[in-house]
């Protein structure tokens, strides 16, 4: 089985495949950091050389090839990776794949992402929360058709122990 995570950047992806991984016992991939082992930069570098369109075509090469893998493995979505080229048709056709929507609030967004949008190259150009509220609310509204089309929907404000905690009893559904 691969179980792939999504949502909003800051929404926990990363920690509750960590933490799911160790428990499962099924290794984990971060597909933002497959992206920068193939292109050899990281993703701030790889947006600011090449741009967002070579960002996302390397995006969509990289997650065929996990998705091609006949191997059990949890993978960590970049916060856009459904909402482009057929990226979420490719997750969806999968067999043995269960989709999962890290659903976070507006506001707890907004908090995560204030304190860390020097690391985010999409957010760097904002400067108070305001900004930075109403650029995740316009996202939200551009990516939530896409991100509801998830076997499983969690709520991604809880901490990352509860989060796992219910995608584990929804997993055994």
């Amino acid at each position: 089985m691969k179980i792939v995570l999504c949502g909003y950047m800051g929404s926990g992806k990363t920690a509750a495949a960590g933490l799911l991984s160790s428990k499962l016992e099924i290794p984990f991939v971060d597909l933002d950091q497959e992206i920068e082992k193939e292109i050899s930069e990281n993703i701030s570098e790889i947006f600011s050389k090449k741009g967002e369109i070579f960002f996302r075509k390397a995006e969509n090469k990289v997650l065929k090839r996990l998705l091609e893998t006949k191997k059990k493995q949890i993978i960590a979505l970049g916060g856009g990776t459904p909402c482009y080229a057929n990226n979420l048709s490719l997750i969806r056709q999968q067999p043995n794949t269960k989709l999962v929507y890290l659903k976070v609030s507006l506001d707890e967004l907004t908090k995560r992402l204030f304190t860390e949008k020097e690391k985010r190259p999409l957010l760097q150009n904002l400067n108070t929360k305001a900004q930075l509220k109403d650029f995740i609310r316009k996202h939200l509204f551009e990516r939530t058709h896409y991100y509801q089309q998830s076997d499983i929907i969690i709520d991604g404000d809880l901490s990352t122990e509860r989060v796992v905690a219910e995608l584990l009893e929804e997993l055994k559904k």
